[in-house]
């Protein structure tokens, strides 16, 4: 196990107190109902902690994009070079069921609002993941979620050609509702001045492979890294939560994935949501997300209510 002091020592502790105090007393720039329709499933985020967490959070990201295009600008002057303008890009990691959908979409409403009205994009990386019939081809079906069910390299290469200023990339899009990607449909994305790059292996370092020379992560790419955190038990409760609503929802929803288990009984589905979670979802964790949290530039640690208690902040 490593040891958590070390491991946070390059971090800043803020408390939930002090950080909601940084809030200021100017008006929110979205509304109540906009952050409810912004909210994932399970993610019982309020318009209260959207003011009090993430408008300060937006703001202190504000500030970062700033002194990059100044430094960019200063590096410029330095070379006597003109650097084309390419996005600033943050990463958005976690466990599943953490609610970094609803992180990366609230923050891309608030960011968007800048006085200067940036142009936000955000992709998540579920459209990196291999397609299901790929996927059971190759054994990896249980493996879903795990880094080697992503095409990196696809990846890799689309976060290359947006930091080169590329126009008019597509990303595949993966839906929620069949579990699987959708055949034939891209997310257009041409040149945003923020992306948002949100998924479950984003900060992962590196690996070495003796048949390749590329040794590229998509953590290269960030500017601006955040890292949810919460307990196992809490995010095994809020997985188990989230299961159960999306299998009721099935039960007027031909088409969604989870119809494949209404036949189960809410016993019989609880059990198996269980086993998918210590099966699958908890030794990823384990393995290959909680292990980066680290690396982030702000790490965001949720209580059981999936209120932030607390907020770390890498050192400068």
């Amino acid at each position: 196990m490593p040891n958590l002091s070390q491991e946070f020592a390059p971090f800043m502790r803020i408390s939930s107190q002090h950080w909601r105090s940084l809030a200021t007393s100017t008006e929110m720039p979205i509304t109540a109902a906009e952050v409810k329709k912004l909210a994932s499933i399970g993610d019982p985020i309020t318009i209260a902690e959207a003011d009090a967490i993430y408008r300060p959070l937006s703001a202190l990201m504000q500030r970062y994009a700033r002194n990059n295009r100044s430094l960019l600008a200063e590096t410029d002057d330095f070379l006597n070079v003109h650097s084309p303008h390419t996005p600033w890009i943050i990463g958005i990691a976690g466990s599943v069921a953490v609610g970094k959908s609803t992180t990366a979409r609230l923050l891309q409403a608030l960011m968007s609002r800048w006085p200067d009205t940036p142009n936000v994009d955000l992709v998540p990386t579920d459209g990196f993941i291999y397609p299901n019939s790929y996927l059971e081809e190759r054994g990896l079906l249980n493996r879903k979620g795990f880094p080697e069910s992503y095409d990196f390299p696809a990846l890799l290469n689309f976060l290359a050609d947006v930091k080169a200023g590329k126009e008019n990339l597509e990303v595949p899009i993966y839906d929620h509702v069949t579990y699987d990607i959708l055949p034939g449909k891209t997310l257009k994305i041409n040149r945003p001045d923020i992306l948002i790059i949100e998924g479950l292996n984003v900060l992962q370092p590196p690996k070495y492979k003796a048949d390749s020379a590329d040794f590229r992560a998509v953590s290269d790419y960030f500017d601006f890294s955040i890292y949810i955190d919460a307990t196992e038990t809490a995010l095994e409760d809020w997985y188990m939560s989230r299961f159960h609503q999306l299998w009721e929802d099935a039960l007027h929803n031909d088409e969604s994935f989870f119809t494949n288990f209404t036949h189960l009984t809410p016993q019989e589905a609880s059990q198996m949501a269980r086993d998918v979670w210590r099966t699958i979802n908890l030794p990823n964790l384990r393995e290959n997300i909680a292990p980066t949290r680290s690396r982030a530039t702000v790490i965001l640690r949720k209580g059981a209510n999936h209120s932030v208690e607390e907020v770390l902040l890498r050192k400068l």
